[in-house]
């Protein structure tokens, strides 16, 4: 488990090419029955924050972002077209966001079973701030009231990108983010559905600290990982 804080968006996304890809090499040596003469790669589950930035995922569409180029440099927030599933979203300070890196192929090889594991890991957080969540079928991610059409909205993002069963980017759970960054594009490709944060919900100050330690908690649990992964 490792916390990397407040850190830039580019910085977190070559970091975690470089992690994934040493441990696809590994996994390629060992299929390949070459020596590997490095050290055994660990896999990683990580958590941080990023400054405000606008991801764009495989499906994205770029009039899904309502701010113009001038725009986004005036409010300074980036924009990184990247590699996993879904469409645009936001980061920024006060949203916890997850990077597990890990090998699926020493737990299980059905990358739906991983999103709603993930899923998972989150609405039992969520329990344990008194909030109600679930899923909404055909769409990723947490939703409170997602049996209700006209009031279901999204707490939690989720995308992902697999290279030869190895993981990267991950969740985007709402904590206590400037949630006015989300009127400015279409959240998800999604139109008819807000977004929303534990704060939003509940009206209290959850420290951060505490959320990073129930969520791993929960994930922990829900996928049995070992900590000195």
């Amino acid at each position: 488990m490792e916390d990397w804080g407040l850190i830039p968006y580019a910085t977190a996304l070559e970091k975690q090419k470089g992690l994934q890809s040493v441990l696809v090499a590994y996994k390629q040596s060992l299929r390949d029955g070459i020596l590997w003469e490095k050290e055994i790669p660990k896999q990683h589950v990580i958590f941080c924050e990023h400054p405000p930035v606008y991801t764009l995922g495989n499906r994205a569409k770029l009039e899904h972002i309502l701010w113009t180029e001038q725009e986004l440099k005036e409010n300074e927030v980036e924009l990184f077209p990247i590699r996993r599933g879904g469409d645009v979203t936001f980061h920024g300070p006060g949203q916890l966001v997850g990077y597990p890196i890990i090998d699926l192929e020493n737990f299980f090889t059905d990358i739906h079973k991983y999103l709603r594991f993930l899923e998972e890991a989150v609405i039992l957080c969520l329990k344990e701030f008194g909030l109600e969540s679930g899923r909404i079928e055909g769409l990723s991610g947490v939703w409170i009231d997602p049996e209700n059409p006209l009031k279901a909205r999204k707490i939690c993002a989720i995308g992902v990108h697999c290279s030869r069963w190895v993981t990267m980017h991950g969740f985007a759970f709402n904590i206590h983010p400037n949630l006015d960054y989300f009127s400015h594009i279409i959240p998800c490709g999604i139109e008819d559905k807000g977004v929303t944060s534990l704060y939003q919900e509940t009206g209290k100050e959850v420290p951060m600290t505490r959320v990073k330690q129930i969520l791993k908690e929960k994930l922990q649990s829900q996928f049995g990982w070992n900590w000195e992964l």
